[in-house]
């Protein structure tokens, strides 16, 4: 199995890849055209290489146009999983859909900017000044309704099932959970529950490298996203793990050479009309 590689970190412990620079990709057409698998490229060569090049890509291509924007993975989990996702209202930055939008949700609230990671495009809103502040901000308004939790889960996916996860406590600034923000790792037991609802929404859209952040709410999950290139802080000894994983995982669908039998993305059986 020939695999080429466009990041380095990801794939250093993976010596059957083939690295070469993203910046490069156009003097080594041939040899990734030659590839069975083409590993992390970056989102600007996705196009080219799974349109133009045929070629099978790692993460998936859904994990790459889903996990691109926080608004088209809302709209994906809202269609696969509506009953877990927190109450979201979505506009265009324009006056009337921005009052619009202030005038449906009780404070406090979440406003997100779509395009952002690490928690740094989060904000809670909790009045007027608030709310202009974040319009300042950006062309697309996404909020959601606050959830009353003081931490959350990262749970991470690799392949087909799920490789671990820990608790996040929020940071003693407040409402952040990120790491990347100054919270904290709990390594306390992680409920089945947003486990299931991990194994179902990854499945469901075809996502096969994610760190999903789940909010517990009394008990019940809730999806607030899902990271394509997650952090390894807090996974400890299951990095050396994911490897190992995505090397078993693609050897899996390599030798499944009939799309039609293979058993990670089978073919659905639609009800004859009578």
């Amino acid at each position: 199995m020939k695999l080429v590689s466009f990041d380095a970190f990801r794939t250093l412990r993976l010596t059957e890849a083939r690295y070469i620079k993203p910046e490069l990709f156009f003097t080594h057409l041939n040899e990734v055209g030659e590839a069975d698998w083409v590993l992390f490229p970056e989102y600007w060569q996705v196009n080219s290489i799974v349109f133009g090049q045929k070629k099978r890509i790692f993460p998936s291509l859904a994990s790459y146009l889903i996990g691109h924007n926080k608004i088209e993975m809302t709209r994906a989990f809202m269609t696969v999983a509506p009953e877990h996702v927190p109450w979201t209202l979505m506009a265009p930055n324009e006056p009337t859909a921005a009052e619009d939008l202030w005038n449906r949700m009780a404070l406090p609230f979440v406003a997100k900017i779509p395009k952002s990671s690490m928690g740094e495009g989060v904000f809670l809103i909790e009045n007027r000044d608030d709310w202009q502040r974040y319009l300042g901000l950006t062309t697309s308004l996404y909020v959601q309704e606050w959830l009353p939790i003081d931490r959350d889960l990262r749970i991470v996916w690799v392949g087909d099932r799920v490789l671990g996860g820990f608790w996040r406590r929020q940071s003693d600034q407040g409402f952040h959970n990120n790491l990347s923000r100054g919270g904290q790792i709990d390594n306390s037991p992680l409920p089945e529950a947003a486990l299931a609802l991990v194994r179902r929404l990854a499945t469901a859209l075809e996502i096969d490298h994610a760190g999903f952040d789940i909010a517990m709410v009394e008990g019940y999950p809730f999806v607030l996203e899902f990271n394509r290139l997650f952090g390894n802080r807090g996974l400890g000894s299951l990095n050396n793990d994911i490897p190992g994983v995505i090397l078993d995982y693609l050897q899996r669908r390599s030798d499944c050479n009939d799309p039609d039998d293979d058993p990670l993305h089978p073919t659905p059986v639609w009800p004859v009309a009578v």
